[in-house]
């Protein structure tokens, strides 16, 4: 089979190699879609946490299940999986935050990945279709990344949630914080995808950094009450660092955009709103399935916002116009032939 391996940073590869061969508990899956996502754009840049090379990345994925002897999967089916592979019996696993796993394996970030043509992968983690196509199943891993942030993050109907970055988490924490009732207030330099999120998404307010003063902008959108959640899906330090002066006084600041350096804040300013600061790592079966729902249901549609698509084997060589700003790239699938 062919599968492509991130040699170093900057260096995607098409490779031969045999085909992988289910054991006991485990089940042989055909890729038939690859979400690009923001651990792979790091990964490519050399700047993902977590991270070795050379490494087969890719973990936004449907595929149809070709053999195993799963409980309820007959060859053909569509079907993803839950891309985190947990111990089952640390601290973490026992009180059932498997998404935090002390010795956790994301596939395509600590152990090889989805980009190949077929995969082997646990039982345990394997997810129905439940009617969603392999476009749709393809988008469920990073929705429920974001539906995770926002139930980390406690949002309840009413509050004003100002979500910084609009890349397509962002786009996932908006549409399920204005799910349970929020509104919601988007900050990006991307002005296509500012203006996305504002005519396809509703957000009530967009701010772009470059150009607005930000914490005038807020204090003028919130009646000078300030968001009470702060959510980060930037993975930008400045970014990240910057967010402390946002957050209403009593608000959450949560963290799902993740980057290498250190946090600088000022501590009194932290310390006077009583803030509450918390990172939000990967998601449980409750997300995934909360996600497939949610689509299955009508009120979220990821097809939306894929914007760009790439066959499996162009992607070494065209991998760095599907990052490039001028493309005004939100969602890029990669295609697998039939």
């Amino acid at each position: 089979m062919n599968y492509i391996v991130c040699q170093e940073p900057g260096t995607f590869l098409l490779k031969e190699g045999d085909m992988p061969q289910p054991k006991e508990g485990e089940s042989l899956l055909r890729i038939r879609k690859i979400g690009i996502c923001g651990t792979d754009i790091h990964a490519f840049g050399g700047r993902q946490p977590y991270f070795n090379y050379p490494r087969v990345l890719g973990h936004e994925l449907a595929a149809e299940y070709v053999s195993g002897k799963a409980k309820g999967f007959k060859k053909g089916d569509a079907v993803s999986f839950i891309p985190y592979f947990n111990c089952g019996t640390c601290v973490a696993c026992r009180n059932g935050l498997t998404n935090c796993c002390s010795s956790i394996q994301v596939f395509g970030v600590h152990i090889d990945g989805g980009m190949a043509e077929y995969v082997v992968v646990p039982d345990a983690y394997l997810l129905h279709g439940e009617g969603l196509d392999f476009d749709e199943l393809a988008l469920v891993e990073p929705l429920a990344i974001a539906a995770h942030g926002i139930r980390r993050a406690g949002v309840r109907a009413g509050e004003t949630v100002l979500v910084m970055g609009a890349g397509p988490i962002g786009i996932g924490l908006i549409q399920f914080a204005q799910q349970v009732g929020a509104q919601v207030i988007v900050l990006d330099v991307n002005t296509h995808r500012l203006d996305f999120c504002k005519n396809e998404l509703g957000v009530c307010a967009k701010i772009n950094p470059l150009n607005e003063d930000v914490i005038e902008r807020l204090s003028a959108l919130t009646n000078d009450d300030m968001p009470t959640v702060a959510i980060d899906a930037t993975g930008n330090r400045n970014v990240m660092n910057n967010a402390f002066q946002y957050l209403a006084h009593g608000g959450r600041y949560v963290l799902v955009g993740l980057q290498k350096g250190e946090l600088v804040f000022s501590h009194p300013e932290f310390h006077k709103r009583e803030s509450t600061l918390m990172s939000s790592r990967n998601a449980t079966r409750e997300d995934f399935e909360y996600v497939i729902e949610s689509i299955k249901s009508g009120k979220i549609n990821p097809k939306k916002y894929i914007t760009h698509r790439i066959n499996f084997k162009d992607l070494p060589a065209d991998f760095e116009t599907l990052i490039a700003p001028e493309n005004n790239v939100i969602k890029a699938l990669v295609e697998l032939n039939e």
